[in-house]
């Protein structure tokens, strides 16, 4: 049985509705309960929801054999996993964004806020860029207007909530879309199936 980690939210119903055209459907998960996993042995495939972000911690550590995790956690976080297919969903831009008429003083260390530390430094490192990182977990877009960052980096999908608060996108770091992930070892002990799983998908974007 393949066990697949779903990301919580609008991502994960649209992923499990392609993966249940391919072929991978299981009626419980569509049933109002509590129940925290979900599997249709007929298939050979078990579900469970988690937090997003915990998507690709699961698929690393083997919890999950495979999962569906966005591009940005796997920049931030890192997890030795592979990446088998892009599966051109949940798409958006990691961005610097900054007040709209925003002027970088390279003689001073730029303040960047942001959720994703990694992300952030590696851009700003790749152009030799000097930065003080302020790490937030919300609310991104308030440290500019409060004077606490110059710029932050973050996801803009519609960039509704930046014009709002009379900020820009400055830059755009990488294109993001959600992947299907494949735990390593699974990789080698569940090869046909995961690959099947894969090709199924891919049929069905």
């Amino acid at each position: 049985m393949i066990q697949v980690a779903l990301p919580k939210g609008r991502l994960g119903e649209k992923a499990y509705e392609v993966l249940a055209a391919a072929g991978y459907e299981c009626p419980s998960i569509l049933e109002k309960n509590r129940k925290l996993t979900f599997e249709n042995p007929e298939k050979g495939v078990r579900y469970f929801w988690v937090k997003p972000s915990d998507v690709s911690i699961y698929v690393e550590r083997g919890a999950a054999d495979v999962g569906i995790a966005g591009k940005d956690i796997l920049l931030e976080y890192r997890p030795d996993v592979y990446e088998l297919l892009d599966l051109k969903m949940g798409r958006c831009r990691m961005c610097v964004a900054g007040p709209e008429d925003f002027y970088d003083d390279p003689n001073k260390t730029l303040r960047v806020a942001t959720k994703f530390p990694h992300i952030a430094g590696d851009y700003y490192e790749s152009r030799s860029r000097d930065i003080d990182i302020i790490k937030l977990n919300g609310s991104i877009e308030l440290a500019p207007i409060l004077g606490l960052s110059d710029v932050i980096v973050d996801i803009v999908e519609t960039g509704n909530t930046l014009r709002e608060n009379h900020l820009a996108p400055l830059e755009t770091i990488v294109d993001i879309s959600a992947r299907f992930i494949c735990n390593k070892v699974s990789y080698k002990f569940k090869y046909q199936e995961i690959l099947a799983m894969r090709d199924a998908l891919a049929k069905n974007l």
